[in-house]
């Protein structure tokens, strides 16, 4: 079993609802959808082009898929959460908008998101202890995508190469898109996506549970930020 932390928005946000018929899975219900055909791309070729974000479900990486140290149990990252949610204050995430990220595309914000950032940090830290050390397997893999020595570093401390000053917020759309297809891509999730993104807002983050390798990724639990932002010193 692996767990992570994610931001999602609740269940029957209008984002979440209109991301999960996008990836033909609902990551807290466990159901499964049929595409819709558009701009230009039948259902098979949708289905196709989000399969590799349709497994983790609509969400943006805070603590990435760890196993649990030896000792830890799910309802120990379950209490955690409580605990962490009940201090971390929410924030919004500036500016939103679909963008590419190689051949990818992702919702991601459109402005420097100081906040965002600092709150990803913050989970990190907050729930390493209970991260089992990677395997060789893992590490492997990782070192494969050519890491820079920042990156490097990072995943021998925390086990992830994508944190702290090499975090950027994205909630993956879909998997890799050829670029001549790229212009109907954008139209397309422009089309369903545009009207859903103003005042997005981290105010929750969510456990997600993988239950063995290579299944679906799931809500296990979700809390409320619940923090309130101390005044300035006068």
């Amino acid at each position: 079993m692996r767990v992570a932390v994610f931001f999602t928005p609740p269940a029957n946000h209008p984002l979440t609802v209109t991301a999960a018929r996008w990836l033909l899975r609902d990551a807290f219900r466990g159901e499964s959808f049929a595409a819709m055909a558009g701009g230009g791309f039948d259902a098979e070729a949708l289905t196709a082009l989000t399969a590799e974000p349709r497994r983790y479900g609509f969400h943006a990486t805070m603590k990435a898929p760890f196993r649990l140290v030896g000792g830890a149990s799910l309802a120990d990252a379950e209490a955690l959460l409580a605990d962490f949610c009940r201090e971390a204050q929410p924030c919004s995430l500036p500016m939103p908008r679909i963008a590419t990220l190689g051949p990818f595309f992702a919702l991601v914000p459109g402005a420097p998101a100081g906040e965002v950032d600092d709150l990803a940090a913050r989970v990190v830290k907050a729930f390493d202890p209970l991260r089992a050390p990677p395997g060789a397997a893992e590490l492997d893999r990782r070192r494969r995508a050519g890491l820079t020595l920042a990156q490097e570093a990072n995943l021998t401390a925390w086990g992830y190469p994508y944190v702290f000053n090499e975090f950027r917020f994205h909630m993956t759309l879909t998997g890799p898109v050829p670029i001549e297809q790229q212009p109907a891509m954008a139209a397309l999730l422009d089309q369903r996506f545009a009207p859903l993104l103003s005042g997005v807002a981290i105010e929750t983050l969510a456990l997600f549970v993988e239950d063995e390798p290579g299944q679906n990724f799931r809500v296990h639990a979700e809390r409320r930020l619940a923090g309130v932002a101390q005044p300035d010193e006068p």
